[in-house]
Order: structure tokens, then sequence, then C-alpha cells
């Protein structure tokens, strides 16, 4: 490696509500050597950041632009509605649209759900961000549909959800530009989808993990060509073969014959 060229690295983006710690845990056992770095962006950015280089990979909100980006689909998140904890809603488990049809709903402008606006009643105005609607919601002036995770994400103490069974909900996705399908973005997709190290659909080991991966698996014998068979081996009775061959043929040698029988001739 000359003195110009830059060490490995891999960048990796994520949008709020992804908790990659597991992936990075993961990726840092088995490539100790190139580091893994964090970035994390606005959802409606996440696609532009890849398109620019500015991540290799990135967990994202789906749908993504499938022309340009590949993805692989890993969950999706229920939906819930952030309510004050003094709520008339908090004394259900779960609600429908239907029973959200008089409450005002916000609406920020990094809204993840795939629609045009939420039911309900239509907030004074559109919160620039989701946190913003938080706020809004523990002054008690509205509530908000957000996935679970972003719930988990902007909790507060004065603030409770629950779960919306008929709501729009959110997949999450890991996406890198087709284009650029790297051997280290093979590594992390491989990661992503529970390979084990030594799974054969991931790229070639290093040689000095194949040769300690060598010296650590047993030794099989070799398969025999086709068309040749082998003897049976004899039974051992603690004989020699041949001397009980010799012998048997020294008694044959030594004992009398015994001559034919057949009708005494007739004397002239």
């Amino acid at each position: 490696m000359t003195g110009s060229e830059e060490s490995p690295s891999f960048r990796l983006a994520y949008v709020p509500g992804v908790t990659p710690a597991k992936w990075v845990r993961i990726w840092n056992e088995r490539l100790p050597d190139i580091p893994l770095t964090l970035v994390q962006v606005p959802a409606a950015e996440a696609p532009e950041v890849l398109r620019a280089g500015e991540a290799d990979a990135g967990f994202v909100r789906l749908p993504v632009d499938r022309t340009h980006f590949s993805a692989i689909p890993l969950y999706t998140e229920t939906t819930v509605v952030v309510v004050p904890k003094d709520h008339l809603i908090t004394a259900a488990d779960e609600v429908t649209l239907a029973d959200l049809a008089e409450e005002v709903l916000f609406h920020p402008l990094d809204d993840v759900f795939d629609w045009d606006s939420p039911p309900g009643e239509p907030a004074f105005e559109r919160p620039a961000t989701t946190p913003d609607a938080i706020e809004l919601v523990a002054a008690n002036v509205g509530l908000l549909l957000v996935p679970q995770s972003l719930a988990r994400l902007y909790h507060r103490k004065d603030l409770t959800y629950r779960p919306v069974t008929d709501a729009p909900q959110s997949s999450i996705a890991l996406s890198w530009p087709e284009e650029a399908t790297t051997g280290l973005v093979e590594d992390f997709i491989g990661i992503v989808r529970g390979r084990t190290v030594n799974s054969t659909r991931g790229r070639a080991k290093p040689p000095a993990e194949q040769q300690k991966q060598q010296r650590s698996e047993p030794k099989r014998a070799e398969p025999k060509a086709k068309g040749t068979r082998q003897k049976p081996a004899a039974a051992s009775t603690g004989r020699n073969p041949r001397a009980r061959t010799a012998g048997g043929s020294a008694r044959t040698a030594g004992a009398k014959q015994t001559p034919k029988r057949g009708k005494p001739r007739r004397r002239s």
C-alpha cells in the first residue's frame, strides 16, 4: 500500500428510530481492522446521502427508488398514536383510526407515512419535525401518529402511546446504490442476513482465516475413484491364511486315495 492510498473503512447511514448497535458489534468482531462509522440522517435525506456517496449503505425507510438502489426489507413497525398520559385514549389497549376521527392530528413535514394527510381534524399548522410535533402533543394541543420506534426515541414522562391497528405502517430496509455493491457492502449484507463467518455465500475469507479454519477442521478421507472396488477385509481368526492352505494341501497329499468303486469285472 502506498502512502496515497486510504485505509479501508465502512460508512453506515441510519434514520431515526433504527438501532444498528447489534450489527455494528458483529462487524467489529469479524472485521476489527476496518472501522465502521455511523452517520445518522433524517429519513427524507437518506437516499441523497447514499446517492452522493457519503455512506456506503444505510438503514432507510421504504419505499426507495429501485431503479438506482438495492434494498433488503428487514421489518415493519407498529404504528402508534402519541397522547398525553391523562388522555381518554389511554383507557384502551389499542385504538383504530375511527377512534381518532375527532382528534387533532399533527402532520409534521418529516412524516414517514405515505399519505397526503392523517385522518382526524387538521392542525392549524404543520410542525417542521417530529420532535416539534411531540412538543405540541405535550402541550395538549393535538395527537401524533408515528412508528413505535420514534415514540420510544422521543419519549417523555408526560406522554404515552397506544397501537393503532388499521393505520399505515413504515418498513425498514438495508439499502445501497446498486452500482456501488462493493466487497464491504457484501460483508455487511451477510451480517444483516445472519450469515455465519464460515458461510459459503459470503466473500472469500482472508488467507490467515482460511488457515485457521483448516487447522480446526478434522481431515476427511479422500473419495475413491469411480469404477474401483475394494476387496472386503478377511475376518481375523488369528491364523495365517497361507499356512492354513499349505497345511490343507499337505494333509491332502499324505492321505490315501479311496479307489473308485464300480461293477466287478467278470472273468472269462
